[in-house]
């Protein structure tokens, strides 16, 4: 008869299962409990505890910190100087100069012509131009930046009290009837960044034998559906804002293509860690740079300039433009989201055998059958 027991060689080693002893009973090192609690379900559990607490506290702080308190660093201003002299121009520019901490930058123009040029390129903000002997004229642009146009329309009513200078304000570029803070492309830019990446979470999940080309065609595949779906509720069923229907659908769906893609790339390199730099780079930095809940020019100095560079900025100023300025758009948004894209895309495929998934590998009945 056989015997297995604790001394058989054919036995188990009951030793292991005892969280106080090693394989020949003597007590574990703090090198090997580390090791063992690494392997445990508790230790990431205990990180992402850590680190879901740690993004409650940067979310509302990097938000905070770009929107709550709007203060201007550089707003480019049109100045009309052609014509005869105005004292009254000159007593007002310099209140506002003063009133805004010296931040507006004047662009001088020959005609109002020029001036009104160059607001519809988006090179300024609003229009200083004389009016009568003694007066001025402010035109605002809402449509470029309603915070701005606020702030101008606000500073402009106190300088020329003080001054005492007529003063006619005129927002040349309203903002729509459905849409009066011009909120409404901040948050469809938005939807499409967070649902861009929650898709491909939910991909990685659920779909993880998709190949690496199978994954990014389902990725492009919710995006288009998914942009459109977002332009129809805004526009067709809530009437909010009147989009350029087809040109916004396509913005809004490579916005969802990129950021899944992002989130893709990460996971590619990162594994199950992905979320953090993708909610860093969409989310704590993308979205409150953007400039689409407080323009560009009342931002923080560095935020201002790094949030034209990321997938939200860009998502923002493509919309922004194609909806207000049909006439006046540029390919630099476009680009920014096709080098995410592409960058992206590669790391994905350059390191596709750390997918994790797929169904380049033997399949299992196959290899019983060998």
């Amino acid at each position: 008869m056989s015997h297995s027991g604790p001394d058989s060689p054919s036995g188990p080693d009951r030793s292991a299962e005892h969280g106080g002893h090693g394989a020949h009973g003597r007590p574990l090192t703090r090198r090997e409990k580390w090791q063992q609690y690494k392997r445990s379900p508790y230790f990431p559990a205990v990180v992402l505890t850590l680190i879901i607490a740690a993004a409650a506290g940067l979310f509302a702080g990097s938000y905070t910190y770009a929107l709550a308190n709007p203060t201007p660093h550089r707003i480019p201003a049109a100045l009309v100087t052609g014509g005869p002299a105005a004292p009254g121009v000159d007593r007002f520019v310099d209140g506002m100069e003063e009133a805004l901490d010296a931040s507006l930058e004047l662009h001088r123009y020959t005609t109002r012509a020029e001036a009104g040029e160059a607001l519809e390129a988006q090179k300024v903000f609003a229009i200083v131009r004389p009016v009568g002997r003694r007066g001025v004229a402010l035109d605002v642009a809402a449509a470029s930046g309603a915070t701005v146009a606020q702030l101008l329309a606000e500073s402009g009513v106190e300088v020329a009290r003080r001054v005492d200078v007529p003063l006619v304000v005129t927002d040349v570029k309203p903002q729509q009837k459905g849409d009066p803070r011009g909120l409404a492309l901040f948050y469809i830019s938005l939807a499409a960044v967070i649902i861009g990446f929650v898709g491909s979470i939910q991909l990685s999940v659920n779909a993880k034998d998709l190949n690496p080309l199978e994954r990014i065609v389902f990725t492009a595949g919710y995006a288009l559906l998914g942009g459109f779906a977002i332009a129809a509720v805004v526009d067709w069923l809530l009437g909010a804002v009147d989009l350029p229907f087809v040109e916004s659908w396509l913005i809004l769906a490579f916005t969802m293509f990129t950021s899944g893609m992002v989130f893709t790339m990460f996971n590619t390199l990162m594994g199950r860690w992905a979320m953090i730099p993708t909610w860093g780079v969409m989310v704590l930095l993308g979205n409150p740079s953007s400039g689409g809940a407080v323009s560009w020019p009342l931002l923080p100095s560095v935020l201002g300039h790094l949030g034209r560079w990321l997938p939200p900025g860009a998502s923002v100023n493509a919309q922004h433009t194609a909806v207000y300025y049909q006439g006046h758009q540029y390919a630099f948004p476009y680009l920014v989201l096709g080098v995410w894209s592409l960058v992206s895309c590669t790391v994905f495929r350059v390191w596709r055998h750390r997918h994790p998934g797929g169904r380049d590998h033997m399949p299992e009945h196959a290899a019983a059958a060998t």
